[in-house]
């Protein structure tokens, strides 16, 4: 220790506790506060003046690291530069940085605070925030969006690609839409590495080839009447529900949770609002006689929905409709297979046009171009291909092996009894 170079030890400055400041030389002070504070401080001038730079409190720094960083401000001063005014631009600097970055977690939760009040409801947000954090997050969550790379998409993506495809393909979707709403605002350069067309298609395989497509259990539309006539008998408001939804070839949700206020008995007609639609969009749904009649049966239930549940003020179950099936022994059905019933005996027993069937089903029908230009929903048209539905569930349709016995020609093909129906899916 030459030239009043490092006076102090680690041993000294553990025992040192009376107020003011000791040198270790080159510029180097442990200084002891009146409140007993304890830091180390670095003296040098700059411009004929006296500066001090504090280098830390030592709890945190020691001995031998105050003694680099005061090494790193004289080598700072010899090169012409004040070590203050260094430290201070780059905590600018550091800052500057951190407020252009944002971490995937943070990204996400911007992109779903400003996307949220298009959405349908409060459970596609949680949907939202459900699959990222748990799927996302442990993989990318930390990360600055800035930095995720193809590598770090396809971390999150492939082990979930082929076990669980159609929730990969939703959360590869939605990890483009968070890092594209981060391009815009400044947080990331360059092209999106979560994309499909021309990049992750060409590194994983394509869903569809993947997926196992599960068709919900239709009735073949042969056996309607037969079925409708057995469903007529069956007591409680589940099977008038689910008479409501073959008849209006609806969804579950639709018809469980329908007002009074949706229903127009004068005119006819069922309005379901755009919040309770898949699409977003308000349908309008003819109701034919036999439908009118399976309302009214229910009118005095409750004040405002067609179909209370046990609970006050609550919608029946979606379990009540499934329920009923099973009373009929009848589980190789789901109610949802209904709507493909309506769907195959549209196409198979009718000449309407493909698309009056679709727009029954409240299926977007055409590209973007042509209903922009569509003005109408073919209401009219929908009402008379809804009366021919109901009519053809009032009718029990005679066994085809039955009908051959009676006298049909040799050699002339009767219809299988499941109308070839085809799958029973509905996209």
């Amino acid at each position: 220790m030459a030239g009043g170079i490092e006076k102090l030890s680690a041993i000294k400055v553990a025992r040192l506790s009376k107020p003011g400041r000791y040198a270790d030389g080159k510029g180097l002070y442990l200084q002891i506060t009146k409140a007993l504070v304890r830091s180390w401080i670095f003296r040098y001038e700059r411009d004929g003046k006296e500066r001090y730079m504090g280098l830390g409190a030592t709890h945190t720094v020691g001995l031998a690291e105050a003694r680099e960083l005061a090494r790193e401000a004289r080598v700072c001063l010899s090169h012409g530069k004040d070590p203050l005014e260094v430290r201070n631009a780059l905590v600018v600097a550091t800052r500057a940085e951190q407020l252009s970055n944002l971490d995937f977690d943070r990204c996400a939760a911007e992109y779903i605070k400003s996307h949220q009040d298009a959405w349908k409801n409060e459970k596609h947000k949680k949907q939202w925030e459900a699959s990222l954090s748990t799927y996302v997050s442990p993989h990318v969550g930390r990360l600055y969006v800035r930095r995720i790379d193809t590598p770090m998409v396809l971390k999150v993506l492939q082990p979930i690609w082929k076990t669980k495809t159609e929730t990969a393909s939703r959360i590869r979707e939605r990890m483009e839409r968070v890092l594209s709403w981060a391009a815009r605002q400044g947080y990331r350069e360059g092209d999106n590495p979560a994309r499909w067309h021309g990049h992750l298609e060409e590194l994983l395989p394509k869903p569809a080839k993947l997926k196992k497509v599960k068709h919900h259990p239709a009735l073949p539309y042969r056996e309607a009447g037969a079925f409708f006539a057995q469903l007529r008998l069956q007591k409680g408001i589940g099977a008038r529900a689910l008479e409501l939804t073959i008849l209006t070839a609806s969804r579950t949700g639709e018809v469980l949770g329908a007002t009074w206020g949706e229903v127009d008995f004068k005119a006819k007609v069922w309005i379901v609002p755009p919040e309770r639609m898949k699409n977003g969009k308000e349908h309008r749904i003819p109701l034919v006689d036999a439908a009118v009649e399976t309302l009214k049966k229910l009118r005095g239930l409750h004040s405002v929905l067609v179909f209370p549940g046990a609970r006050e003020d609550t919608m029946l179950s979606s379990m009540s409709m499934l329920t009923v099936l099973r009373r009929m022994s009848r589980q190789d059905l789901t109610v949802h297979g209904f709507r493909s019933t309506f769907r195959d005996w549209a196409a198979e027993m009718t000449q309407y046009p493909k698309e009056l069937a679709e727009l029954s089903l409240a299926h977007t029908v055409g590209n973007a171009v042509e209903n922009a230009y569509r003005r109408s929903d073919l209401f009219e048209r929908r009402r008379a291909l809804m009366q021919d539905w109901a009519a053809w569930c009032a009718v029990v349709q005679p066994d085809p092996v039955d009908a051959a016995d009676e006298g049909d020609e040799p050699g002339v093909e009767v219809a299988d009894a499941d109308g070839d129906a085809g799958p029973a899916g509905e996209t």
